[in-house]
């Protein structure tokens, strides 16, 4: 897990006050390195509001320093830029050794609330973990890792954010010729099960890892080592699975397909990380699928509970021996720690049908969620739409609904539907507010997401913007944004096709 690093570059006073603390406590799972040259830097796009959230100036870093910095081209004057090592489980196959090929952290940030944040860089160029390639990344996944990880925050969902994407002005050879960018990715952490696996190799590391993991991310454990009566390590399995089965939950409530979920993007922290090949349904259907790599359909969309807790598993296997020293003792804690996630996950998706539903806090027949879902795939009804089709049906327009199912197959549907409702202490219009409130308008559909990274590719910013400003505000329905509300045409979705790009 050691190499030699590559030589320093010039550095920047662009980002002042940044950690190390990872790098410090677990020194020999990086490596000192530095980005790439970038022949041509030029900001694309730069979240103002996330940069005043970490206290950072916007305007420093439009600067052309603060580009430099951005792109990975130069340091900054208080980091020590790493690459991470980790392994990881990628389609259920083991690969002892993966780690940042193509990304570097640059250090950690205090934001504004006093929590600890990764600052990371994507597409910076080769790591002595790139495995052959070449460390760049190009405009268009960038992008598309931006506007997806902010549009999952507006959402409500726990993810990474993006700070920026700086173009590089190199190009990289993808299927052709392709302009290079640099993403700037900004996470709780980037610990993941993958870092477990690896340290569960080097068992002097594991303990130490652990610890990190609780002091940053479960600090109200750390009492635990303290009263001597508890086991903190079994309390740390037991708040990431809670947390993992929360975010899947909320994955399927707005229909995101991950598509690559190896152990090596299941975090610790239980945010969503990393969008390569993934997208958000039109039609429901549980077999859903978009990655060209996803070969056998193991992470599509009704498969990622099941993945997720698989995941887990091996997670759990990487902490056996802090959990006891006896093996039978920490397997028989760890496995009835696992099985506690089908519980978990049930409630959290239970609970958010319901809230999609207007039926929250009030009884109801879980059938009633059932059913829908079956009406919903029989007729490849569209996912987002539908939820704000019910809302409209609660207002007295009905055509929203019909659009997406015939009224012959959902009258006694709605009907059940309506007498539960009936004993809301809401009136119609406002569970149709309260639900509007929970079911957004605007995602990243993929025809439009699409068309907007192709023409960012060309040159034009202004279809990836306008997309952009409407999925990071998705709840209010707003006029001029009326063509981005529809699913895409069957002519667009016959065949579509997500790829790893990130």
């Amino acid at each position: 897990m050691t190499a030699e690093a590559n030589s320093p570059t010039q550095t920047s006073t662009a980002i002042v006050g940044f950690e190390n603390s990872f790098a410090e406590a677990l020194a020999p799972m990086t490596v000192s390195w530095q980005g790439a040259e970038v022949p041509d830097p030029k900001l694309l796009v730069l979240n103002q509001h996330l940069a005043e959230a970490l206290e950072l100036d916007a305007s420093v870093l439009r600067t052309d320093d603060g580009i430099a910095l951005l792109s990975g081209a130069a340091s900054p004057a208080d980091a020590t830029p790493v690459a991470t090592a980790y392994a990881g489980h990628q389609f259920g196959g083991y690969a002892p050794i993966l780690g940042d090929g193509r990304a570097l952290l640059l250090g950690e940030l205090i934001d504004v609330d006093g929590n600890r944040v990764d600052l990371q860089l994507k597409g910076s160029g080769r790591t002595p973990f790139s495995r052959g390639g070449d460390g760049f990344a190009v405009v268009g996944p960038m992008l598309r890792e931006y506007l997806v990880s902010e549009a999952m925050n507006a959402l409500g969902i726990p993810t990474t954010r993006s700070l920026s994407v700086v173009a590089t002005g190199r190009n990289v050879q993808r299927s052709g010729a392709e302009p290079g960018a640099v993403l700037a990715r900004v996470a709780a952490s980037h610990l993941r099960v993958g870092t477990f696996e690896l340290a569960a190799r080097h068992r002097d590391l594991l303990q130490p890892l652990a610890d990190y993991a609780i002091n940053r991310h479960y600090p109200e454990l750390t009492s635990l080592a303290e009263t001597g009566t508890d086991n903190r390590y079994l309390a740390f399995l037991e708040a990431v699975v809670e947390r993992q089965a929360a975010l899947v939950a909320q994955w399927m409530l707005v229909g995101f397909v991950h598509g690559v979920m190896n152990t090596d993007n299941t975090t610790i922290s239980g945010e969503t990380i990393d969008y390569g090949p993934c997208a958000f349904i039109d039609a429901y259907d549980p077999d859903a699928l978009f990655s060209s790599i996803d070969h056998g359909g193991r992470y599509r969309l009704g498969n990622q509970p099941s993945v997720l807790k698989w995941n887990l598993a091996r997670f759990a296997e990487s902490i056996l021996t802090l959990l006891s020293p006896d093996p039978d003792t920490a397997i028989a804690a760890a496995t009835a720690t696992l099985n506690t996630f089908d519980e978990l996950y049930d409630a959290r998706l239970t609970a958010g049908l319901a809230a999609k539903l207007g039926v929250a806090d009030i009884a109801f027949d879980r059938a009633l969620l059932d059913d829908l879902l079956t009406l919903m795939h029989d007729h490849r009804a569209d996912w987002t739409g539908t939820f704000r089709a019910l809302a409209d049906e609660l207002r007295g327009n009905p055509d929203s609904l019909d659009v997406l199912i015939p009224r012959e197959a959902t009258r006694s549907w709605v009907s059940r539907w309506r007498a539960a409702l009936g004993s809301c202490a809401l009136d119609e219009q406002q569970t149709a507010a309260r639900m509007d409130g929970v079911n957004p308008a605007y995602i990243p559909r993929n025809h439009l997401l699409d068309e907007a990274l192709r023409a960012a590719t060309d040159g034009d910013l202004a279809p990836f913007l306008r997309l952009l400003d409407a999925v990071t505000h998705p709840f209010v329905s707003r006029p001029e944004w009326i063509d981005l509300v529809d699913p895409a045409p069957d002519s667009f979705s016959a065949g579509f096709q997500t790829f790893c790009g990130t």
